[in-house]
């Protein structure tokens, strides 16, 4: 069993983000990773992170700002632009304070669903990063009620302005809807069931949003950064039975949308919130090593010694 290290790190605008790292081999590749959309470390991405480390990878979790353990506020307010940048700062805290256990040319970017697209902006814009795996990365940014929601969002900054707390969202409603409108798909793969479920363990995950939450979303435009992601190489996933983000969707936004070295994996009989569970994960994570592991080759010199580019 992996040995799991509480680990903290500042961002650049002074917060402390916290989570958990596996050490690999020393002078070792390394992985970044965060979960989805409001949810925290231990969920869905602990038993990946244990997976890969066993594999031979270092492996860095946190909780995003604002969530689980991590500082930020108001608390469950989920900011896309910010959860782009703390990949960077993650990074940074591996290269410069892990040093002495992670090589700093092979450090992966690694995303689930709302994370794998904001893993594959933050290596877009971060080329220190020398690959980059979205695993059911979400494709749906604009949200169905968009005019009601942003119309509210504005009263809710009046409304805080003028000294009220600020509102709040559940994840989805008690009939399994999205309140905002955004996506689809979640009946069929029972999220509201699996959401219940973790609220029920995991004491630091709280399922709702702030309101504000989704004039961050409508701001943050990550389509238009996936040509940039050229040329680290992207490995994306994806279920073939995905409700939430369809895997058509996935090729047509994003994988068509990147010029450089990429692959696209579907995963048989799986759908968005069951890839890295279950029987059958133990493949995923298999394939992500290997990728991993042929495009983070350490270069070396004529005598044997790895070159630092």
């Amino acid at each position: 069993m992996p040995v799991k290290e509480d680990v903290e790190f500042k961002t650049l605008d002074g917060l402390t983000l916290r989570g958990w790292l596996f050490a690999g081999p020393p002078k070792g590749p390394a992985i970044i990773m965060t979960p989805g959309f409001n949810l925290t470390k231990d969920m869905i991405i602990f038993e990946a992170g244990q997976y890969l480390n066993q594999a031979g990878f270092t492996v860095l979790g946190y909780d995003p700002r604002c969530i689980g353990t991590s500082d930020g506020m108001p608390r469950n307010d989920t900011q896309p632009m910010k959860n782009m940048e703390d990949y960077h700062d993650a990074l940074t805290y591996l290269k410069v304070h892990r040093r002495d256990l992670v090589d700093p040319e092979r450090i992966a970017f690694w995303g689930y669903s709302f994370s794998g697209a904001i893993a594959l902006c933050a290596a877009a814009l971060d080329k220190r990063a020398k690959a980059v795996i979205a695993c059911a990365a979400t494709t749906t940014w604009e949200f169905s009620k968009w005019k009601q929601v942003l119309a509210k969002a504005m009263k809710d900054r009046e409304s805080q302005l003028a000294g009220n707390q600020g509102m709040y969202l559940p994840l989805l409603t008690e009939t399994g809807d999205q309140p905002a409108g955004l996506g689809q798909g979640y009946q069929g793969e029972d999220v509201l069931g699996i959401i219940q479920r973790h609220a029920s363990i995991e004491p630091s995950f709280i399922p709702r949003t702030t309101l504000q939450t989704y004039y961050n979303i409508a701001a943050f435009r990550p389509m238009a950064l996936m040509q940039f992601v050229d040329p680290t190489p992207a490995l994306l996933m994806t279920g073939e039975n995905d409700e939430i983000s369809p895997p058509e969707l996935q090729r047509k936004l994003i994988y068509d949308a990147i010029t450089g070295p990429k692959e696209f994996v579907t995963i048989k009989d799986r759908k968005h919130m069951d890839i890295l569970t279950g029987n059958g994960s133990l493949e995923v994570f298999e394939k992500q090593a290997e990728f991993l592991n042929r495009v983070m080759v350490p270069t070396k010199g004529a005598n044997g010694v790895k070159k630092r580019s």
